[in-house]
């Protein structure tokens, strides 16, 4: 295992065959060779009494538990502390010769809304969450959280030149977002209805020429049929959805994919009889528990299994939490190096090293991994 923060030597450039595209990101583990990583300034938690922020920011409280959760800014320390661990993974990054953006965060106290609502914003640190690259095809998804609707200006710029440069832009349609999406469950609990197409990128994980789509309290199957009919118009791309593996938002702290053939699954949401069908066959590691410390709040945005939230480098290398020893040594179990990083209020902000990430090119194509499955 090497130390925090050290490098492995610099992988050889991409081959100058051809000119690479502006955005070519195909799957979760190829070479990566253009990335965004995020930005923790203006980071908030949004008005709890806000249905759509009780459904995806703390949704096994309570009513009463909810008044007492402080809104507004993060702590100074939250922020501060992680934009440094931001800038040493954007610099171990850079290390490895891999280009990284850094767009400025948006100022999240701006208001704004729509009918029938108002919020302000929440977050730039998690720029995977709502930005889905497919190939040379970037998605901006429709979130249910109303404090998330212009969380990808700050990503504008970049897209556009994206665009400029040869890449495809699409945005799904805008949501409506009325207290009618928002449904509640037998113990008064907030879910997501299917009034309109709601899900977040992160609900999504990419393995070539397939995709898998989790419906949860941040993607529902609105969302799923929207994607579908939108990724038929991108060529033969498969989406398959993960139904009743888990409720809470996002993927990634389920299921990585490491390399072709070889999955991380998260043992309290995923059985040996639940593994999505096209990974059975698929050598598994079984994530072992998660080491956890105190939070600086009492209330935390991920549960503490955001510790397996890893970003694949390359098929043979994983940028993982320092923290995860056992972890890490079951990775290099399996013939994986490990670039252990901190990040220290990965669970209080909600997102490990895969969410404060955007891929935007990998050397993989669409590859068919599955056999047509």
């Amino acid at each position: 295992m090497s130390a925090p923060g050290s490098l492995s030597s610099p992988r050889p450039p991409a081959a100058a065959a051809a000119p690479r595209p502006a955005v070519h990101s195909w799957d979760e583990f190829t070479t990566l060779r253009e990335v965004i990583v995020g930005d923790a300034t203006h980071s908030r938690i949004p008005d709890q009494r806000d249905p759509s922020a009780w459904l995806n920011c703390y949704p096994d409280l309570g009513p009463a538990e909810l008044e007492r959760i402080e809104t507004g800014l993060f702590p100074a320390r939250v922020i501060e502390e992680s934009n440094e661990d931001l800038e040493e993974l954007a610099a171990a990054l850079r290390g490895l010769g891999v280009t990284v953006h850094r767009p400025p965060a948006v100022d999240h106290a701006d208001e704004y809304g729509a009918p029938g609502w108002r919020s302000r914003g929440r977050s730039s640190y998690c720029p995977r969450d709502l930005a889905l690259v497919v190939g040379t095809t970037i998605i901006e998804t429709p979130s249910p959280m109303r404090a998330r609707y212009n969380e990808l200006f700050g990503l504008r710029d970049l897209f556009q030149d994206y665009l400029l440069r040869g890449a495809h832009w699409l945005a799904a349609p805008k949501p409506r977002l009325r207290d009618e999406l928002y449904e509640y469950d037998e113990r008064g609990r907030p879910v997501l209805g299917e009034a309109e197409p709601a899900f977040e990128a992160a609900n999504c994980l990419r393995l070539g020429r397939d995709v898998f789509y989790q419906v949860s309290r941040s993607g529902n199957r609105m969302g799923f049929r929207w994607l579908e009919s939108t990724l038929r118009l991108l060529g033969e791309i498969r989406l398959h959805p993960l139904v009743g593996l888990y409720e809470g938002p996002h993927i990634d702290s389920t299921i990585a994919l490491l390399r072709p053939g070889l999955v991380l699954l998260n043992p309290e949401r995923v059985t040996p009889e639940t593994v999505p069908a096209p990974l059975r066959g698929w050598d598994v590691i079984w994530c072992p528990p998660m080491r956890t410390g105190p939070t600086v709040l009492p209330h935390t945005l991920s549960t503490p299994w955001v510790g397996m939230n890893l970003l694949m480098v390359d098929p043979r290398t994983a940028v993982v939490d320092a923290d995860q020893t056992e972890l890490i040594a079951a990775l290099e179990r399996h013939g994986i190096d490990v670039l252990p990083h901190r990040l220290r209020h990965a669970r209080v902000l909600g997102g490990g090293f895969h969410c404060v990430t955007l891929d935007t090119v990998r050397d993989g194509g669409a590859e068919d991994y599955l056999g047509g499955a």
